[in-house]
């Protein structure tokens, strides 16, 4: 009988031991999680030998790394917009500031007013256009545009898009030259995003190429190619980040987002863009999921 008392008293002992050390862990790892502030890369360990002790260690530690993670993001993402809204500052201030100009003029002299409201207008226009491109961007960095894809008519939306552009591209002696294997075409895509896709690099070739555009379709690829101004020379690997040749976009009245646009939207579409230099011409190749 003794000896099966002392087993028993042997046993609860050991279990009081672990229980013990159980507490003595979680007071540790509530003491560490107080005082240490929430942007450290903290990693809790653990030294007793439980099996539920190790699991709720590997959770909080899941936990607490999802937490950096969303921090991370968040701060990228202010930081992002505020560069952003840094870089783009001159490019509203200049038409703004046209527009200001325009109407003390139109207020001084009524008597121009043909010649100056169709400035005013233009100069407006060309505001509108930028905080568009700044407010679709915005909504891309944040992941706040539903997209709809699914199997969709790849010509309609670039008949659209050449369209709205006919007279910027009468004013610049350009008739775009459509080569589609076929005419109903499909892709995976959202109609809007795609047409916005079209747009985007439509201005591309107007603001930055040397005249001439054409556009293939073949197999889930479109493929875009203008020749590229004399001198000029864009680095692919760079020309879709935001603000690449910066100087040159305000020059020729761009905010230097369009093709950052281009690429955020064929990624959310779930396809890519790449660009390639063949011999003076620019080639934007757009790929679609299947």
């Amino acid at each position: 009988m003794l000896p099966v008392l002392i087993s028993a008293l042997a046993a609860l002992g050991l279990a009081l031991l672990r229980l013990w050390g159980c507490h003595r862990q979680m007071a540790e790892m509530a003491r560490v999680l107080e005082e240490t502030p929430a942007e450290s890369n903290l990693r809790l360990t653990m030294e007793v030998n439980s099996a539920t002790a190790r699991r709720l260690c590997r959770a909080m530690n899941a936990r607490l790394e999802e937490g950096r993670r969303l921090r991370t993001q968040a701060l990228n993402s202010e930081r992002e917009l505020r560069y952003t809204m840094a870089c783009i500052s001159h490019d509203i201030r200049t038409p703004l500031a046209g527009a200001m100009g325009y109407l003390q003029l139109l207020e001084e002299e009524p008597d121009r007013r043909e010649e100056y409201q169709p400035i005013v207008k233009k100069r407006l226009e060309e505001l509108d256009r930028l905080l568009d491109q700044l407010f679709l961007y915005t909504r891309l960095l944040n992941a706040s545009i539903p997209l709809e894809c699914g199997e969709t008519a790849a010509l309609p939306p670039l008949w659209e898009a050449l369209a709205e552009l006919y007279p910027q591209l009468e004013a610049a002696g350009i008739a775009p030259e459509l080569r589609f294997d076929q005419e109903d075409m499909k892709i995976r895509a959202d109609p809007a995003a795609l047409g916005r896709v079209y747009r985007n690099l439509i201005l591309n070739a107007l603001r930055h190429g040397g005249g001439g555009l054409a556009v293939f379709g073949q197999d889930g690829t479109i493929r875009f190619t203008n020749p590229l101004l004399p001198g000029s020379r864009p680095d692919p690997e760079h020309l879709f980040d935001r603000f690449y040749q910066s100087s040159p976009a305000r020059n020729r009245g761009g905010a230097g987002l369009g093709l950052a646009i281009v690429r955020d939207l064929m990624e959310q579409m779930g396809g890519e863009v790449s660009a390639e230099i063949k011999g003076d011409e620019l080639e934007i190749k757009l790929v679609f999921s299947q």
